[in-house]
């Protein structure tokens, strides 16, 4: 059994979950341009399009648009549709910042209260009924943050929406990342778990996690198949979800 002194202090992270934070934060903001951007849609109060960005940077338009989806995945950005003036056309895409100081985001929260109440509800119900109910919150909160990113980009490559999928999990404290196996199969690796001890005692949790990556891909690229390989309920140190379409 660890000693006390093992445990981290109120408020601090533990090794996993600050691996996770530089994870999200890398994802974001290790490129360069990426950071510029930030900065600069920051400065926009009407916020900025891809194609001004394209412009202001001298990039190509999907080349500024993927930078500003990473920054959307990460929590910094949201996306703006409005409505051309008259109402008539297309809305235009306009990327705002999501607060109005420059930040990191570095803490990774834990709803320990309600992911206990979740698993213990959930026991109270059939496995297969738990299960299911469990994935079905996954996938429509996995549409939900998709819709964040910009699933009208129907020309988004399957690898692309996988890395997607992985930065987006990453800012939500999964530390993820999409991988391919010798075997030319794709998954999502997740390093951390931001459930907790939670999904251990109750593993029917580790279904939300498939639903996320199964509500996400569906609306960036297309139906896709999912099933976890190793979680650590099952006694494994990191959870991989395989990905089918």
């Amino acid at each position: 059994m660890k000693g006390a002194s093992s445990q981290p202090e109120p408020g601090e992270l533990s090794p996993t979950e600050f691996a996770s934070a530089v994870t999200a934060i890398t994802s974001a903001f290790g490129d360069p341009t990426r950071r510029e951007i930030y900065l600069y849609a920051h400065e926009s109060e009407s916020g900025v399009t891809a194609g001004g960005t394209a412009e202001h940077f001298d990039l190509h338009a999907n080349v500024a648009r993927h930078h500003l989806d990473k920054l959307v995945a990460g929590g910094y950005l949201e996306i703006d549709a409005a409505k051309p003036a008259g109402g008539v056309g297309r809305p235009s895409k306009r990327y705002r910042a999501t607060s109005p100081h420059v930040r990191l985001e570095v803490s990774i929260r834990h709803d320990d209260i309600l992911v206990s109440l979740l698993g213990r509800a959930l026991a109270l119900l059939p496995p297969e009924t738990a299960e299911k109910m469990a994935e079905d919150v996954g996938v429509e909160y996995g549409k939900a943050m998709a819709a964040a990113i910009d699933p009208s980009e129907t020309h988004r490559s399957y690898q692309g929406a996988l890395h997607a999928v992985a930065d987006a999990l990453s800012a939500h404290g999964f530390a993820a990342k999409a991988e391919t196996t010798d075997d030319d199969e794709y998954q999502i690796v997740a390093q951390n778990c931001p459930f907790g001890d939670a999904v251990v005692e109750h593993p029917v949790i580790c279904a939300v996690d498939r639903g996320i990556v199964s509500g996400m891909l569906g609306l960036l690229y297309g139906p896709a198949g999912t099933d976890t390989a190793s979680s650590k309920p099952q006694g494994d140190d990191i959870c991989v979800t395989h990905v089918t379409l």
